[in-house]
């Protein structure tokens, strides 16, 4: 039962995790104009990983698309790529995962083949996840460059005037989106691997017996006498005396002294 609750869940929350990465792919708040200090405030400019935005003071907003691929920038076609990845991934994954839950019954599948799909699943979440989460922290590692770097061109050596204004970009919705979606993601793929342990069917260990034939040679020791244990109930116990030795049956078959009082 806790095995099936954990799989479920895994793949609930993996799901909701490839939406959120998909959602923050189309998403075109990756990046938005950073406000402070701007004094022009009528036009506001956000950008997209597929294309950028202005939209005005009453609300109308115009998008353009980027229709150059060689000339964009190496670090956001990186950035497309793991997200893209991530979301091909994903979607391989939760189609494998329909099939290896435990609540799904197709045809004669055994428990092992469905252990192997979920192992499989979980395997392709975490990926996704890291892709996401990597292809995010990327974007706005390259923010947080330019950023500073617009900062230090907008003022001059000379007390700090300011001289020009630069549009300068700050984190957008998307990346925290794509960075909450990816940790689902891999907590899910975490989940289906926990899964996969309690799906595998236990291995039979077979206790193998050893037979041993009793022996008839009997080993002489001079002082005292030996029993010898053996398997099975027909074996006897030996006595080793000093001179021979005898079987208890064989001790009890020859007449005493006192059997004739």
């Amino acid at each position: 039962m806790a095995v099936t609750i954990c799989q479920g869940l895994g793949f609930v929350v993996s799901l909701i995790g490839i939406a959120g990465i998909i959602a923050a792919t189309c998403m075109d708040q990756w990046s938005t104009q950073d406000l402070y200090n701007n004094p022009v405030t009528a036009v506001f400019n956000y950008q997209g990983l597929w294309r950028s935005c202005v939209r005005d003071s009453s609300g109308f907003t115009e998008c353009r698309g980027y229709f150059t691929l060689l000339g964009l920038p190496a670090m956001l076609q990186a950035v497309r790529a793991l997200m893209i990845v991530g979301i091909v991934l994903g979607a391989i994954g939760l189609l494998v995962s329909i099939f290896a839950l435990k609540c799904i019954r197709i045809g004669s599948m055994e428990d092992s083949a469905k252990a192997n799909m979920t192992l499989t699943s979980g395997i392709m979440f975490i990926v996704s996840g890291l892709c996401a989460i990597a292809g995010v922290s990327v974007f706005a590692n390259m923010l947080v460059t330019n950023f500073w770097m617009s900062t230090a061109n907008m003022y001059s050596s000379m007390g700090g005037m300011v001289q020009t204004i630069q549009t300068r970009y700050t984190f957008g919705a998307a990346l925290f989106v794509g960075w909450v979606a990816g940790g689902l993601t891999l907590v899910g793929g975490v989940m289906m691997c926990i899964a996969c342990r309690g799906l595998a069917p236990e291995e039979t260990n077979y206790k193998a017996v050893s037979y041993h034939a009793s022996g008839h040679s009997v080993a002489y020791k001079p002082g005292g006498f030996k029993a010898s244990t053996g398997f099975g109930s027909n074996t006897k116990n030996k006595k080793i005396y000093d001179g021979g030795a005898h079987t208890e049956d064989e001790v009890q078959s020859y007449p005493s002294k006192h059997d004739y009082v």
